[in-house]
């Protein structure tokens, strides 16, 4: 019994010893641990902490959307007011007069016209923002509302220029000519306007004549909206090839067309008084009048044109008569400078400002076509005198005038140098237009 009390009494002291050992084991390897992380922890760069503080930015708030403005488009009517176009959009008569009060000192609205276009902008629901009239084909007027008062200005119409190029040649008329390259009528017109005082495009035209044109094209918003300026043209006509090249002088900004030589193609007379249409009688001493049926002389040349068609002074010059004159029908007579004197016969009417003593420019319409006096059908009958005494209009050599500057003719020279480039039927692209 006293040997099993003595061995139970060793067994619990053995046991007890070794828990007690194996917690200090336990105690010494924390402290170890502890005193090694704590090494650990004072040696590593302060800069670089084993735990980095990651932010998460807050995602910011959207702004509020820009105000969408709805643009209204209008034609302006004949008779149509300012005031009768603001009133759809609710503006009062009194805002409609501050509006218009604003702008005055830089466009006075009550001029604006018929078949020009304005367009009204506005913000929901409603409410009057800006608005833009087209004042002409370069500039338009730009009216914004701040605050309790409007601001303008004029601006010029943002248009893109693009340069294009034609070649083709006359079988019946240039106008049919242009029209199958897929071009307008003003482009031909505006050739003819070009080669007015040296081709006579109704007596001088033969087919197979051809031409080359250089042209800039306008486009807005990606539409194409007309014809700018033809920059070069080269017109072939009975085997004689005749230049057009347009200069803008650096210093004064005057335009001209000129030849090769730097000539210009200017004259003090055009050839002729109507664009493009036939020649049904020439000048002569002894005709055969066509009602009278007897012989006397005719000293003009006859145009056959529509009725209406428009009727050009061929040159700058003064009205001393109009009205109507027997045979002649109604007629202009203009006076012109170094003593020449033209007659415009068989007028249907007048243009608008034609009256005595009124001055008149080169080109200006003076009256229409018509069939008044003796007539056998619409045409113009058109005559010049020089020192009282009649000339043949188809053989007048009119005096060119000023040339090109001297300063700028090797400008010029170099400019029409690329033309004629251009104007080589293997070069006539796009890519030789680039450097225009």
């Amino acid at each position: 019994m006293r040997k099993s009390f003595i061995l139970l009494s060793m067994t619990f002291f053995f046991k007890r010893r070794i828990r007690d050992e194996a917690r200090r084991i336990h105690v010494l390897s924390f402290v170890f641990l502890s005193f090694s992380l704590f090494i650990i922890l004072s040696f590593m760069p302060k800069d670089d902490p084993l735990i980095e503080e990651i932010t998460v930015p807050l995602p910011e708030e959207n702004p509020s959307a820009p105000t969408v403005l709805e643009e209204n488009k209008k034609t302006i009517r004949r008779g149509m007011t300012l005031s009768d176009i603001l009133a759809e959009y609710g503006l009062p008569p009194a805002e409609i007069n501050n509006l218009r009060r604003d702008v005055k000192p830089v466009y006075d609205l009550a001029r604006i016209k018929a078949g020009q276009q304005i367009r009204v902008y506005t913000a929901p629901p409603g409410e009057l923002v800006s608005l833009e009239y087209d004042i002409d084909d370069k500039e338009y007027l730009c009216v914004q509302k701040k605050m309790e008062a409007y601001t303008a200005e004029i601006k010029n119409i943002p248009y893109e220029i693009r340069v294009n190029t034609i070649w083709g040649t006359i079988e019946d008329n240039p106008i049919s000519a242009v029209n199958e390259k897929g071009e307008g009528v003003q482009l031909a017109l505006d050739l003819a306007d070009i080669f007015a005082w040296d081709i006579d495009f109704y007596a001088d035209l033969r087919k197979g004549d051809s031409f080359k044109i250089i042209f800039e094209k306008k486009y807005l918003n990606g539409e194409l909206v007309g014809y700018r300026n033809i920059l070069a043209a080269e017109f072939t006509t009975q085997g004689k090839t005749f230049y057009a090249f347009r200069y803008s002088y650096p210093d004064t900004k005057e335009v001209d067309y000129f030849n090769l030589e730097g000539d210009s193609l200017r004259k003090s007379f055009r050839i002729s008084p109507i664009r493009y249409t036939r020649i049904t009688s020439r000048f002569s001493y002894r005709r055969l009048h066509p009602i009278r049926k007897v012989y006397r002389p005719h000293l003009g040349v006859d145009y056959a044109a529509a009725i209406g068609t428009p009727v050009q002074a061929t040159a700058d010059g003064t009205v001393i008569s109009f009205g109507n004159q027997g045979a002649s029908g109604r007629m202009v007579r203009l006076r012109h400078k170094n003593r020449y004197e033209t007659m415009y016969l068989h007028l249907r009417d007048f243009a608008k400002g034609i009256k005595k003593g009124a001055k008149v420019k080169e080109g200006q319409v003076i009256g229409y076509v018509g069939s008044s006096g003796e007539s056998t059908g619409p045409h113009l009958d058109y005559r010049i005198k020089k020192d009282g005494k009649f000339i043949n209009p188809l053989t007048f050599k009119p005096e060119p005038v000023k040339p090109l500057r001297k300063e700028f003719l090797e400008d010029f020279k170099k400019l029409a140098e690329n033309y004629l480039l251009c104007f080589d039927a293997s070069l006539m692209a796009t890519s030789c237009l680039s450097s225009f």
